[in-house]
């Protein structure tokens, strides 16, 4: 099971600045790349996140005990997920935000338009509705006003239509049949720097999994479980996550923000690992 290289690793670890005897929450825990670097410097970890093959994952290369603790749940519960893990006055919480390779990589799990599988997308194998149910089900109208608002696709409307033509004929139940009309339904020699299907599949993502809404959930737990000094770390990959993040730090008075502007990575990074170039670290201290 290979996942992703953590994104933005040591700057990660240069404002969580751990050490030995301090406390830690992951909330997507993921890969455990950044969890596992935390734990080298002798600290505690919370690690969370609500797909079981992470679980399975950090669980095979990392032994669990008193350094270690895992949760599979959303982190929308992070606060009640603390306190039943006697977790309290954290020294930093890091939110990796966004979907793992290896859920991209994965066909069955319906993430990529690159590679053929159910259309599902679903991060929690437990939640019921999938993206095949969304785009086989939704009118023409709210189709629209997902590819247009969480994914920022201009021909929203244009894809909306095609697809609600196609599948009158037959069902839309994978990956390369729903990317190969959303690339049909856009005027020829339109041109794009990313494959024509990118934006409509991250706002199906987005909507399948509520991701905007459990961040809105999650963030203002989050100033009562960390201690004064504590920090709070997050990297986001869309524009509308970023815009979320930016106006809660801006609005929490408990919280001092430390990076001004977004932390991105650099051009070496970018070039060993192409999907961290839409990445914006965002940090804030607990007063």
């Amino acid at each position: 099971m290979i996942f992703h290289a953590p994104v933005l690793l040591q700057e990660v670890i240069k404002f969580l600045s751990p050490a030995p005897g301090k406390s830690y929450i992951d909330a997507t825990i993921g890969g455990g790349g950044h969890t596992f670097a935390l734990l080298k410097q002798g600290v505690r970890v919370l690690g969370i996140d609500r797909d079981p093959d992470a679980i399975e994952h950090i669980k095979d290369k990392w032994k669990i005990g008193k350094e270690l603790i895992l949760a599979r749940a959303n982190f929308n519960k992070i606060g009640e997920i603390a306190r039943s893990n006697g977790a309290s006055q954290i020294d930093g919480i890091l939110f990796d935000l966004g979907v793992s390779s290896y859920q991209l990589e994965k066909a069955d799990r319906g993430f990529s338009f690159q590679k053929k599988g159910p259309l599902d997308m679903r991060m929690d194998p437990d939640l019921e509705v999938t993206a095949a149910d969304i785009i086989n089900n939704f009118d023409e109208r709210r189709l629209y006003e997902i590819f247009k608002t969480y994914g920022q696709e201009k021909f929203s409307r244009s894809i909306a239509r095609a697809i609600c033509s196609a599948r009158q004929i037959e069902s839309i139940n994978s990956t390369v049949r729903l990317a190969k009309i959303i690339e049909d339904a856009k005027p020829r020699g339109a041109y794009e720097k990313i494959h024509p299907a990118t934006r409509a599949f991250q706002a199906l993502r987005i909507v399948v999994n509520s991701e905007l809404l459990n961040l809105e959930e999650a963030l203002p737990q989050t100033t009562n479980l960390l201690a004064r000094g504590g920090r709070l770390v997050i990297i986001s990959f869309h524009s509308l996550e970023d815009a979320l993040v930016k106006r809660f730090l801006k609005q929490e008075e408990k919280l001092l923000v430390l990076t001004k502007k977004p932390i991105g990575p650099n051009r070496q990074e970018v070039l060993a690992n192409p999907r961290a170039r839409s990445a914006k670290l965002r940090v804030a201290e607990r007063i």
